[in-house]
């Protein structure tokens, strides 16, 4: 999607961004994407009230066949998969011995492969951990990024537009209530803490809906057959700053961008879709248990309100978030929003009051209350 006319690619705008192939999948013709095709605001606009075409083939896919997968990735993650069926999806994560969190993974099962989709940058580090644990188990996971692709249909008419590609009747994300502190054991159902239908799509791969719409992984051979069949009909394309600006908006925090090395998962909202807490042991289960039963992480994910006085530049992630000229936390993701202006994710300490005057360099900020 980057030969589209318009389109700007990331890296020409920032070198140093995240959001570029891997070097060894650059080297094997993975290609960058767009930043936005002319108009970012616009196609923000597009996102939020109908559906748009957003290329992230950029980001990693990991493909794990194998007899075992199920209960092997079961033990290493902190999701519940041990019952994961055929046209089934959900998020995983992989934390350090400490509880920190190390990687994320969204999930999708075809029933032949789980394959497992993660941050640009991310995939070597997951292979690496994968194969590292993979013992005697009938497992295959290999790095599956030069020959599949993913992209998204994000919006309120996602669904309608993915019946362009022959799939309809999706039905919408199931996500299991997290229970209280100290709940009784058994609380939580033996299953995945969100399911995500999967169905396959006829030109091969398959088609996930999840909480920003519709994730389509194709192989890259049919990637330009799919994105023609929808432009075809209709649906816009739309950059990647328009799908981050819709994330911010929705409090999804990006691993790597949004988190620091001390993260843990209760701090960004991440324990509902990507852990499960009544699955028995697994690496880091200790701290996330410790945690949900205090009922304190020490920090929490909140979205933050720019006053966009001093600059028009959104922060860089990692900028101080300081109260009283003293640090409180750090920026993630900021975006300049088509509604909401220019705000940001951002980790706090969990005692700054709702109503604290926060600064970001000379930059004012507001907590947003709801």
């Amino acid at each position: 999607m980057i030969d589209i006319a318009g389109a700007v690619a990331v890296e020409s705008i920032d070198e140093a961004s995240r959001d570029q192939p891997e070097p060894a999948h650059a080297a094997a013709g993975v290609r960058g994407v767009a930043a936005h095709y002319g108009d970012p605001l616009r196609e923000q606009r597009t996102l939020d009230t109908e559906v748009g075409l957003v290329d992230r083939s950029h980001r990693g896919i990991v493909a794990v066949p194998g007899e075992e997968r199920a209960d092997w990735l079961h033990t290493l993650t902190s999701q519940h998969l041990a019952t994961l069926a055929a046209g089934e999806g959900t998020e995983l994560l992989v934390l350090s011995p400490h509880g920190h969190v190390e990687q994320h993974a969204m999930v999708a099962e075809d029933g032949e492969t789980t394959w497992l989709d993660t941050e640009p940058g991310a995939t070597a580090g997951l292979l690496a951990y994968l194969e590292k644990m993979r013992f005697f188990s009938k497992v295959e996971p290999r790095d599956a990024t030069p020959d599949h692709a993913l992209l998204s249909l994000v919006g309120p008419a996602a669904l309608e537009a993915l019946g362009t590609l022959g799939v309809t009747g999706l039905a919408a994300p199931d996500l299991v209530a997290v229970p209280g502190p100290k709940f009784t054991a058994g609380a939580v159902p033996p299953r995945p803490t969100v399911r995500y239908d999967v169905r396959l799509l006829p030109s091969g791969g398959w088609a996930r809906r999840g909480p920003l719409g519709v994730d389509l992984l194709v192989p890259r051979p049919a990637m330009e057959q799919v994105v023609a069949e929808l432009r075809g009909a209709g649906v816009p394309v739309a950059g990647l700053w328009a799908y981050e600006a819709i994330r911010v908006a929705a409090r999804r925090a990006r691993v790597g961008v949004d988190t620091d090395h001390r993260t843990i998962p209760a701090e960004v909202d991440l324990i509902g879709p990507a852990v499960h807490l009544d699955k028995g042991c697994y690496r880091g289960q200790e701290t996330v248990a410790r945690v949900h039963n205090m009922g304190r992480p020490p920090r929490r994910l909140v979205l933050l309100h720019l006053d966009g006085v001093t600059t028009d530049q959104p922060p860089t992630a990692g900028t101080p978030v300081t109260l009283d000229g003293r640090p409180v936390g750090f920026v993630g993701t900021a975006v300049l929003h088509h509604e909401l202006g220019q705000v940001a994710l951002a980790v706090i300490k969990r005692n700054v009051p709702e109503d604290a005057r926060l600064t970001i360099g000379e930059t004012a900020a507001a907590i947003d209350p709801s």
